[in-house]
């Protein structure tokens, strides 16, 4: 049976069948359409706040597991929403380096509109503070950290008992990219792009030694006397902060006794009488066995610095975290700076 004359005729099959003059010429249904359409455009479903907060969040703590705690979620949900995130989006938003996890441009794009999201929610109700909680990762020295944020952190809790806080104890330069921690405290003025940097407080060093040592050795009057002394202090080789390799080379001519990157081991092994120590005061003056000496001749002050990622001060817990952490400050000031 012959198909209807008003049906299109398929210009592909009238290809095959002029190639081929033994296939019969066939009509194709599909083409009886109006010819003046066009398909709709191909759109994407617009990005789901939830998937965009499971961005801050692995922003935020650097880490798919971390974020999974916090949110109350399993890491494997972390892994599908950013899925579904990138999807909707058409692109990545993460990308793997070596020191973790960062965002790609259309990833800042998607974390700018999160924050918004995020800043609304908080905005609905007054007392959502009552219920502060979290983990705040925190890169510091060890002095601070064991001095400072971890008393801070205490009192943090008393108000916010959901509240955690991580400390990786470490003695350098602020990191140009800060993946993993929400702050960090850096011994001198940083030099860092894309990030806010807040001077916190200033601290002073003394030359220390225990009684028993300067029994041995005399305690010194002038600066010559500790020449060709022994020393206690950072291993000079591993040193990357430049404010505390300029303190050493206050007391030049001694010779390095004991050093370590870890300045609790300083505070140790000068109380033990291995030699003189280069000390924080807030530390040192603690120790009944310890002594300053020289302290109108050797002093130095130096300055403690925050530092974070954009966007990361304005968080609910980090801002209460940093607040305690400046009332801890002015609590020590006197000790800090060595006037006890």
């Amino acid at each position: 049976m012959s198909p209807p004359r008003d049906v299109f005729q398929c210009p592909v099959l009238d290809c095959i069948a002029e190639t081929h003059a033994a296939i019969p010429r066939k009509q194709c249904k599909i083409a009886d359409m109006d010819a003046h359409f066009s398909p709709a455009p191909f759109t994407r479903a617009p990005p789901s706040a939830d998937d965009l907060l499971v961005l801050l969040a692995v922003v935020s703590t650097g880490r798919f597991t971390t974020a999974a705690h916090a949110l109350g979620i399993n890491h494997t949900t972390v892994a599908r929403r950013l899925n579904a995130l990138e999807t909707s989006l058409g692109g990545p938003v993460l990308t793997r380096g070596s020191s973790g996890w960062t965002t790609t441009a259309l990833g800042e794009r998607a974390l700018e509109a999160a924050k918004h999201i995020q800043e609304s929610i908080e905005s609905i109700g007054g007392g959502r503070e009552e219920r502060l909680g979290g983990i705040i990762r925190l890169s510091a020295t060890d002095g601070f950290s064991g001095f400072i944020a971890a008393p801070a952190m205490q009192q943090l809790r008393l108000k916010y008992p959901e509240a955690s806080l991580e400390i990786v104890a470490v003695t350098r330069r602020a990191s140009q990219q800060r993946i993993g921690a929400d702050l960090e405290i850096v011994v001198g003025r940083p030099n860092v792009r894309r990030a806010e940097a807040v001077w916190l407080a200033d601290y002073a060093l003394g030359l220390y030694a225990s009684r028993g040592f300067l029994e041995q050795v005399g305690r010194p009057e002038t600066i010559a006397e500790v020449r060709g002394k022994p020393l206690v202090y950072f291993i000079e080789s591993m040193l990357q902060v430049d404010a505390l390799d300029d303190a050493r080379r206050a007391i030049p001519d001694m010779f390095d006794a004991v050093t370590s990157t870890n300045v609790f081991v300083h505070v140790e092994a000068t109380r033990a009488g291995a030699g003189f120590g280069l000390l924080p005061c807030f530390l040192a003056d603690r120790e009944r066995e310890l002594v300053r000496v020289l302290p109108d001749t050797v002093e130095r002050q130096l300055p403690y610095w925050l530092v974070a990622r954009p966007g990361v001060l304005q968080q609910p817990l980090v801002a209460a975290f940093v607040e305690a952490l400046l009332e801890r400050l002015v609590k020590v000031k006197t000790q800090l700076l060595g006037a006890v």
